[in-house]
């Protein structure tokens, strides 16, 4: 399979898995060739971009994290939560016991995954930030805390941290939240309260583990004591809250908000890089560099030579210098692809990826 984003697709090409909407509902079959009115469909309901499967691409196997179905259910329970809470609805408890479960269904899918990374093309399927972050984040953090070696008690509290620790945005004004400029002073103030609203609120109201709403307290505090709400350093910081901040702003980095366009993932990997011991725990951050890949397989790259390619599979311990089918080189197409690793052939050791090439699809 290969991932080709939504402006690149073209009538006639295979689809290479199953399409779950928003809503959970099915959209489009693995193997259905797709035609103009599919296409217009994903663009309606915001998705970046489709795996398709041709003989370019048929070995190469993309995993997912966890599957769609249940990214959706996640998705739309914590959309209805949000919104019985903003509502004053009396009994929102059921979609929190809903909610334990269903982090426990992504536990139960990444443990038996095991050594799976994560692609980020996985988790950005749809332009609804809000829900989606929430959802993505606990994804993310689950997948540290297992590679951290937490036992299943704890992951599960990481989890429902994770999928609520935005919680308190709820209590905040849309025009804030949405600003497509520079937020004042006095907006940021109001923003930086969202931790602490969200560790009162369901203090008082939910039968959430106390562990839990430490990690959501705590998941905009910073190792070097610059963050908030209460200026603590990483002996202070439970280490739920500090695999969620690392998640947090990795999520928020790659994606597009009203003030700004997401970053490319190898651009946010190097952030979160640059915050290790300063913002970030440096244990974890090795372990999120072990674990997220910022080109995974079936994505198309261009290189340091001008060629073009499809990264086949990715090197654990290198995640910059992944397998690559290339099939374009010297602005040609080849008649026949060439399999390089960048980690391990010495006569690639001076190339490297320049970027993404979404508009190289070979035909």
């Amino acid at each position: 399979m290969r991932f080709v984003p939504v402006n690149c697709l073209r009538p006639g090409m295979i689809c290479g898995q199953d399409i779950i909407g928003k809503k959970g509902e099915f959209l489009l079959g693995l193997g259905v060739p797709l035609q103009d009115v599919y296409i217009r469909r994903l663009r309606h309901y915001g998705f970046h971009g489709i795996y398709i499967t041709d003989t370019l691409s048929e070995d190469i196997v993309v995993a997912d994290v966890i599957n769609n179905t249940l990214r959706a259910r996640s998705v739309t329970v914590i959309k209805e939560l949000f919104a019985d809470i903003r509502h004053g609805k009396s009994d929102p408890d059921k979609r929190i016991d809903t909610l334990e479960n269903l982090v426990d269904s992504m536990l139960d899918q990444i443990i038996t995954s095991n050594d799976i990374q994560v692609n980020m093309l996985d988790l950005k399927i749809f332009d609804d930030y809000t829900y989606f972050h929430s959802v993505n984040v606990c994804v993310l953090s689950l997948l540290l805390g297992h590679a951290a070696g937490m036992n299943r008690q704890n992951l599960h509290v990481l989890g429902m941290a994770a999928i609520l620790h935005d919680i308190g945005k709820v209590f905040i004004d849309k025009e804030i939240l949405n600003k497509p400029g520079r937020l004042s002073e006095e907006e940021f103030n109001i923003i930086k309260d969202h931790p602490g609203n969200g560790y009162k609120y369901l203090l008082n109201c939910f039968k959430v583990p106390e562990d839990a709403l430490s990690a959501i307290l705590d998941h905009h505090e910073r190792v070097d004591g610059s963050g908030y709400p209460n200026g603590k350093t990483e002996s202070g910081i439970c280490k739920a809250g500090q695999i969620i901040a690392v998640s947090d702003v990795f999520d928020a980095l790659t994606s597009d908000r009203p003030y700004r366009r997401a970053l490319p993932t190898a651009e946010a990997i190097e952030y979160v890089m640059g915050c290790s011991n300063s913002a970030f725990n440096t244990d974890i951050v090795k372990i999120f560099l072990q674990k997220i890949v910022p080109y995974p397989p079936g994505v198309t790259v261009s290189l340091s030579d001008g060629s073009i390619g499809i990264v086949v599979r990715n090197n654990p311990q290198a995640c910059l210098r992944p397998v690559i089918r290339i099939y374009k080189a010297g602005g040609r197409m080849l008649e026949s692809t060439r399999l390089i690793d960048l980690l391990n052939d010495r006569e690639t050791l001076d190339l490297t990826i320049t970027g993404t090439a979404e508009a190289e699809q070979p035909q």
